[in-house]
């Protein structure tokens, strides 16, 4: 019972954060591009959020003949959960809600999974343009998650451990993030490519795809998937306070992942879309071979340690 309270209590609070992250990230967009944003409803528009889910679950549901209904119904609340169920191996003040001896398996499964959920958002709506964002954007979060799961097992190899608390604890003397800036930089960049943010924003392509894979979604499914990807950002910002500055219990840490939420956002208003084929250069022939090396390195510097 005390484990469901406390995990309705996290989720609403990172339900309300993603809420207020959405018109963060629509009033720095806006003062970029040297515009107000949102600003009429509520103080400052503080309200627009809330605003826009009103608006989206109160939308009529429609769909074309040739959708397949089931899926199309399921997929965007199973995209939701999926980030959902990550939130209880977060470590919050050295404690986590689900805490094992292998949380980060756990996180690789889960992350894995959401892959499938895009790729069936897209192929139930049977509309190619859907589709063709689904492909897109799956392959583009395979390539990733490799480099992205390599550099998750040099952390690991560093602290001897695969759960969040003893790479959290390894960190008390110095925090990994100092002798690992490339690492951290190339992290960064993978947790855009693997959340379909811009500038790796393939999978949404509005010049040639029609907003990709969620084309035909409109309403409480277009809410879903959107909640889904917002919080994946959150989720992964927090994951990064964890590997690379130790816990989420220090007040410096939490500066810390407020600088790192606004530079997702920051990334989105200062670089242009990257061409596919240099997605895809990026990720296979700079970030695998140097994601491949730092494995035994990490490897030796255990061996002197031991």
């Amino acid at each position: 019972m005390k484990f469901i309270i406390n995990y309705i209590l996290i989720l609403v609070s990172i339900l309300i954060s993603v809420a207020f992250y959405t018109i963060l990230e629509r009033k720095i967009l806006g003062y970029i591009q040297i515009r107000k944003g949102p600003n009429k409803v509520g103080m400052m528009g503080i309200l627009q959020p809330f605003s826009d889910a009103l608006k989206l679950f109160n939308k009529n549901l429609l769909s074309s003949e040739n959708t397949n209904f089931m899926i199309s119904y399921i997929t965007p609340a199973l995209s939701f959960l999926i980030s959902m169920l990550i939130i209880p191996i977060i470590l919050f003040n050295n404690s986590s809600l689900y805490d094992n001896k292998h949380n980060i398996l756990l996180f690789f499964i889960l992350s894995s999974i959401s892959a499938y959920s895009i790729l069936l958002i897209g192929w139930s709506s049977n509309s190619k343009y859907s589709n063709l964002g689904a492909i897109r954007s799956v392959a583009q979060m395979i390539s990733y998650e490799i480099s992205l799961f390599l550099i998750i097992l040099f952390i690991s190899i560093l602290s001897y451990s695969y759960s969040f608390y003893e790479i959290s604890n390894s960190q008390n003397i110095m925090s990994f993030f100092w002798g690992n800036m490339i690492l951290f930089f190339m992290w960064i960049t993978s947790c855009l490519a693997e959340t379909n943010r811009s500038p790796f924003d393939f999978a949404e392509g509005e010049s040639e795809l029609v907003s990709g894979f969620n084309v035909e979604y409109m309403g409480g499914w277009f809410a879903f998937i959107f909640l889904a990807e917002y919080m994946s950002m959150l989720i992964l910002s927090m994951i990064s306070i964890l590997m690379f500055f130790s816990s989420l219990s220090y007040p410096l840490h939490w500066f810390t992942l407020i600088m790192i939420t606004i530079l997702l956002l920051w990334i989105r208003g200062s670089y242009p879309r990257f061409r596919y084929d240099m997605l895809m250069k990026l990720s296979w022939k700079i970030f695998l071979p140097i994601s491949i090396l730092i494995i035994p390195f990490s490897m030796n510097m255990m061996y002197m340690y031991l």
